[in-house]
């Protein structure tokens, strides 16, 4: 592989230092679903329960700054295009954008506007292309909200979590229980049509009322998206230590189900339909899906920017360094900042494929497994954990409850 420096892009140039893409990953980009995830880095404060790849002001110091962590950016995805159009291979344009994090929100709207930017002078943007940006309810505003919308975005996650003062005190949010509702109208307002709220649920000292609350403040917003996922004590989190020393305690699996089956219930009956186990949309708008997610679950391309971020491209995955300050110092020096990567066997995508469509509503096709694998999801079918439709293996309301132990099951199965 050649030492080659970051510089204009041409489709002849050979690959950029850092990593090496075969053909065989190459041949298929453009055919199949291709994204863009941008790692923003930074957050006011550290939330207890979260290990995501977040720094504050205070633990980077001088180290990085969001200009460091822009310019490094620019880089890597002038970068990556010209990886990916190597050999004279057409630039493959964004169908989705995803910029996630950490707080994207406090990089405000001209940051935002600039990290779009950059995404469009790289890959370029597909007609029509989803373009998501996460935020914290507190770093928005009105103008925020008009700015982004200005800029190009077309869809806004916001983290809610809970409408309990006590939930989010576990959870060591900061923003106000009202908040995130007051965001999300204004969101609406600036003429975004596709706004999601992310729920928690599961939290140590959780009450069914607490969960009601924070429903009905979700469905008061009038969002066409909810994603909503039970809590999980990391490792090395603060939440983690708590519960260690039993000043809290684990989550409870059964308190876990049936606060799923809760939040459920009362989406389905505000006419929200499941189209992955954790997402919830609109039942009469396809287009309130997140389509960039989607990607991920429906195996396709993504290049994922920034610190710690992860990649996907024809079968060959790879993650970023983690660091803010090596991260831009990497691209400085003309090399990409990729700290590991793997060429996934046929077993591996599999296994993978596997796992992530049996979660969609859609399904698991059958036509994917072996002989022992269609015989194990005949047993699943019988326990009346999933249904045969139109060739796929769907989950039933219980499979969603143990959508783990039905891929075991099924992967198992073609063991035999």
């Amino acid at each position: 592989m050649n030492d080659t420096r970051i510089g204009p892009r041409t489709a002849q140039e050979t690959c950029p230092a850092g990593l090496d893409l075969p053909d065989s990953a190459l041949a298929g980009v453009g055919t199949r679903p291709f994204g863009v995830y941008v790692h923003v880095p930074f957050c006011a404060t550290r939330c207890g329960y979260c290990d995501f790849n977040t720094y504050t002001a205070g633990e980077l110091g001088s180290a990085a700054s969001a200009q460091s962590w822009l310019d490094g950016l620019r880089r890597e995805l002038d970068a990556g295009a010209r990886l990916l159009a190597r050999d004279g291979r057409t630039v493959p344009a964004a169908e989705t954008v995803f910029v996630g994090g950490g707080t994207p929100s406090l990089l405000g709207a001209d940051g935002l506007a600039r990290v779009l930017d950059a995404v469009r002078d790289s890959f370029g943007l597909a007609a029509g292309a989803e373009v998501t940006t996460e935020s914290n309810p507190e770093s928005t505003s009105p103008q925020f909200f008009a700015g982004i919308r200005e800029a190009g975005y077309t869809r806004v996650s916001l983290g809610m979590q809970s409408a309990a003062p006590h939930v989010l005190a576990v959870l060591d949010r900061t923003h106000t229980p009202g908040r995130p509702v007051a965001a999300a109208e204004e969101a609406r307002a600036a003429g975004f049509e596709h706004v999601n709220l992310d729920l928690i649920y599961g939290t140590p000292g959780e009450r069914d009322a607490d969960l009601d609350a924070s429903l009905d403040a979700v469905l008061a917003a009038g969002v066409d998206h909810v994603s909503a996922y039970a809590l999980i004590v990391e490792d090395g989190t603060a939440l983690a230590r708590r519960v260690r020393r039993g000043e809290l305690p684990a989550p409870d699996d059964d308190v876990l189900a049936a606060r799923y089956e809760r939040i459920d219930a009362r989406l389905a009956e505000a006419g929200m339909t499941w189209y992955e186990v954790s997402n919830w949309a609109k039942a009469d708008d396809p287009s309130a899906r997140c389509t960039h997610n989607l990607g991920y679950w429906d195996g396709g391309d993504w290049w994922g920017a920034g610190p710690g971020a992860h990649s996907h491209v024809g079968g060959v995955r790879w993650w970023n360094v983690k660091h803010p300050a090596r991260y831009s110092a990497t691209l400085a020096d003309g090399k990409l900042p990729v700290a590991g990567s793997e060429q996934l066997t046929a077993e591996d995508r599999h296994t993978e494929l596997v796992m992530l469509t049996v979660r969609l509503r859609t399904g698991l096709p059958l036509s994917a497994l072996d002989e022992g694998e269609r015989a194990a999801a005949r047993t699943v079918v019988a326990d009346g954990l999933a249904v045969e439709r139109d060739e796929h293996l769907v989950l039933t309301d219980r499979g969603r409850l143990l959508a783990d132990a039905v891929v075991r099951t099924i992967l198992l199965g073609g063991e035999d």
